[in-house]
This record gives C-alpha cells, structure tokens and sequence, in this order.
C-alpha cells in the first residue's frame, strides 16, 4: 500500500498488518476506479503479484468480465453514490461467494477509498439449504398428517393449524379468521386448566402431557369430543416459547364403540331370551297336560243337569281361568318359537293393512286416529303373515293403551336400498317410555299394568317374531310426547329379472 503523510511509519506498519491479516481476499480501490492494493490472501487466492495489480484503471475486468465499466451496476460507483456497503453473492458451480463493497472515509465524509473483500460462503449456502430442506419436510409431515396440529406463540395467539385442524375447528385463515387464540379451541376455562397440567411435572413429564378424552369447540360452537396431546416448547435458555397440541377425533371411536355396546347388550338380550324361550316352552308342555284334564272335566260336570246354580258358577269360573291360562300357555309356546313359520315373499304394506282389519276390540281406538304413510315402491320381505300381524297388532294396542284410548298412532313404511333395509315405524303420542324401564321392555313378564291386566309377554314375544324373521326392533324416540318403536328388515330382492311375486297362498 501507498504511505501516507498522516500516520506515523509505526501506525502505518501495523495499519498494513492488520490488512494483510485479513481472512477474506481484499483489495483497495481509488474513487477513480484504480488499485491501490490488495492483501497477501488476496495475492495468494489469485495468484498474482503486485505488478499485476497496482496502478491498474478499474478492477471491472475481474469483478464483471464483459459487463462495460461505466454499467449502472457497477458495485464501486454504487457505493461512491450512496456512501454505504453494497454486497452481493454469485455462484461459481460448486461455489458460493459473498462480493462486500465498504466505504473508507476521509476526515471531511468522503469516500477515499473503497475495500472490496471476497468472502467463500459455501458452507454457509450448505446449511441454509440444508436448513430449508429440514423446514420443508418438517411442513410437510405436519401438514400430511392425519391428525390435527396446532401451534401458538407463548401469549396463546395461534401461529400455524394443518388442514386437519382447520377442518376439525372449521374456521382459521391466519390473522383473518375468526379463530386467533387457543382460549377459543375449549370451553372457557379449559385452556388455562390444559397449561396447569402441562406445567405439573406430577402429571407426567415437563412440559408433556396425554389427555385420552377432552372436549374441543368448533368456529360454529359445537362440542367434540378429542384424543390430546400437548407439549410447551422451550428455547435453548429453558424458557417457554411456544406451545403445540395434536388432536385425534373420536367420532368414529365413539361411534364404534356405541355400536359394539350396543351389539354386545343384544348379543346378551339374544341369549337371555334364548334361555328363556327352552324354560317357557318345557314349562308350557308340562303344563299343557293337566290344565287339559282340568278343562275336560270341568266342561263335563257343566253339562250335568242336577248342578245347582252355585256350583256351575263355580264351575264357570274354573273354566274361565284355565281358559286364560291355555292362553298364557299358547302364548309360551309362540314366545319360545315352537309353532311352525310359514314364510312367503310379502308387501311389508300389506302387513300393515292386515293387521288393521283384524284388530278386533274397535272400541279401544274410538277416540284414536290411526294415519299411514306408506311408501311406494315394492318393500317385499320373507315374512311369516301371521307372526307378524301379531307384532303390529300387539304394538298398535300398546300404543293405545299408552294413550289411555286418546290420540293419535302413526304408521310409517320406507326402505333403504342401498343397504337392503325395510323399516316399520309405529309412533303413538303418549307419556312415553321412563328411562328407567328402557332396558327391560323386551323382557319377558315385564309389564307395568295392574296385576292381572298383563302377562308381559307381549314385547318379548314381538322381540322374539322380529329376530326370528333376521330383524332388529328398538325405541327410536320416547318422552313426554310420545313413543316411537322402529322395526328393521332385511329387503328381499329376487335374482331374476321379471320373477313374479305375491303374497302368501
């Protein structure tokens, strides 16, 4: 380098020193675009001497190659102009390289000189690339994810949602949709509650926490019910800065594990009337006999004639409730299914029709409207007729009676094709069902009535008739407005095209 008049020779020494020291290639420019020196790393990156650079105009041949010296982006007329630092990187294949301009002032605030460094920043690329390849596939795997994902800063405010999440809380769109804060995720006072615990090292581990069920709140306000997982993320100093929750919906756990309850309390109902059935059918054979013997003979002393009038009453009674309990009987046998099935192709409509025209007490539904909604369209089923009369007929009458012979019973047919299903609804517009007895209305001998008014047998024999014919029954809806029983069969659906069907012969 030059010397110059204002430092000592001393100043100048180490002055040239630290210049020299310098880890990056630099070289001195002149404002008049000459070179006025360059440092040993300079020299021995390039391999040049100071004949080849000294005294040189301009630098712009080994800055630009065949940009003109006078192009607008010539980096020293740049930082000439603005009096600052102006950088830029290029790429040399495999190589990155960061081109620093700074501005050396004289004591007035011009520019003297300009010191260009050429710093190798490869490496650095290297991790910025890597760096970024690691944030895309971090996003990737979060917005991929099945389950959903939420992030917020420490204050609560979220800062990222993955489409599962934003399909699971229906409404985020950043800082323009209605949901900002985690406070709106739960039910009032959950949030705080859900940090509470994460800050419990009790509860499991720091900052970590599991929660198999919890309740979540949609942008529309409904409750859904989650799988949870929450975690506080910490910065290098052990201080909060975020915190992250993972969110599983149990919609279709809850639905399954309804639906396995509920098959498991009629696998049991199945069973319980199936042990029932055997215990109702040898207790009717075996009664059968002697309740026989009692009517023979009874009916035989009636037809004396020297019986006086007391003793035939006596005997009218005898007959009368053995009578009634041959009834009870047949209905033990029906209930335990020993009677032959005579099944035929049917309308389910025409079930109902039947049914109807042989209900026989008519003054029982003076004071009741009967409306039918029955779909068009055929709604065939393999049914036994007379079974299943018996079922609407005992259904239609218990609706009655639970409207005290006042109001109005619904009939209502329609089919599922999809899933081959036939549905009979009979809805009556009584006190309904007490929940307490819910379980225990298919029940054989369960009965409400007064003593005497009901064997309970009629439900469990319905029950029984339906199941028998590869069916479900079960209350669809009960309370103060009424009762609704719906009843499930599968659809029949004859293989051949054009094969006639009818009713039973």
């Amino acid at each position: 380098m030059t010397s110059d008049p204002r430092f000592e020779p001393e100043e100048l020494f180490w002055r040239a020193r630290i210049f020299d020291s310098l880890s990056y290639p630099s070289v001195v420019i002149a404002p008049d675009k000459s070179l006025v020196g360059a440092n040993k790393k300079f020299y021995d990156t390039y391999h040049l001497s100071n004949e080849d650079l000294i005294g040189k105009k301009c630098f712009h041949s080994f800055l630009y190659k065949d940009t003109p010296c006078d192009s607008k982006d010539c980096s020293i007329s740049k930082v000439l102009e603005n009096k600052a630092m102006y950088s830029y990187t290029v790429k040399h294949q495999y190589k990155w390289e960061e081109r620093v301009f700074s501005p050396i002032f004289d004591d007035e605030g011009e520019v003297a000189f300009v010191i260009f460094s050429i710093r190798d920043i490869t490496r650095t690329k290297s991790l910025e690339n890597q760096l970024i390849g690691v944030k895309e596939f971090i996003s990737r795997v979060i917005y991929s994810s099945a389950s959903a994902i939420v992030a917020a800063d420490r204050q609560g405010n979220i800062e990222l949602m993955n489409s599962v999440a934003k399909e699971l809380f229906g409404d985020y769109n950043g800082g323009e949709g209605k949901i900002k804060h985690t406070e709106q995720l739960y039910p009032p006072g959950k949030a705080k509650e859900i940090m509470q615990m994460l800050r419990n090292e009790k509860i499991g581990g720091k900052g970590k926490l599991l929660i198999p069920r919890t309740t979540i709140v949609n942008a529309r306000g409904e409750e859904i019910e989650v799988e949870m997982s929450a975690a506080i993320i910490y910065d290098d100093t052990g201080e909060e800065s975020a915190t992250m929750a993972i969110y599983n919906d149990l919609k279709d756990k809850i639905k399954v594990e309804r639906e396995l309850k509920y098959t498991q309390k009629q696998l049991a109902q199945s069973e319980k009337m199936a042990s029932l059935g055997q215990l109702a059918a040898g207790v009717a054979h075996e009664i059968n006999n002697p309740l026989t013997g009692v009517l023979f003979y009874a009916s035989l002393l009636l037809e004396r004639q020297d019986l006086d009038e007391g003793a035939r009453e006596d005997l009218g009674y005898i007959v009368e409730d053995a009578n009634r309990c041959k009834n009870i009987v047949k209905s033990l046998l029906v209930y335990s299914r020993s009677a032959d099935s005579n099944k035929n192709i049917v309308q389910i409509n025409e079930i109902v029709e039947q049914s109807l025209i042989l209900i026989r007490d008519q003054k029982k539904f003076r004071n009741i409207k009967i409306i039918r909604y029955l779909a068009d369209g055929m709604m065939l089923i393999n049914a036994d007729t007379n079974k299943l009369n018996q079922v609407v007929i005992n259904l239609i009458i218990n609706a009655a009676d639970a409207m005290k012979g006042s109001g109005k019973i619904t009939l209502n047919t329609y089919r599922d094709k999809l899933h081959k299903k036939v549905f009979l609804e009979v809805k009556d517009t009584g006190g309904g069902i007490e929940r307490e007895n819910l379980s225990k209305i298919f029940d054989p001998f369960f009965t409400t009535k007064e003593v005497g008014k009901s064997t309970g047998l009629g439900l469990s024999i319905v029950y029984g008739i339906i199941e028998e014919h590869g069916g479900k029954i079960s209350v669809k809806k009960t309370g103060g407005k009424g009762t609704t029983f719906v009843l499930e069969f599968p659809l029949f659906v004859p293989e051949e095209e054009g094969l006639a069907l009818c009713g039973p012969r």
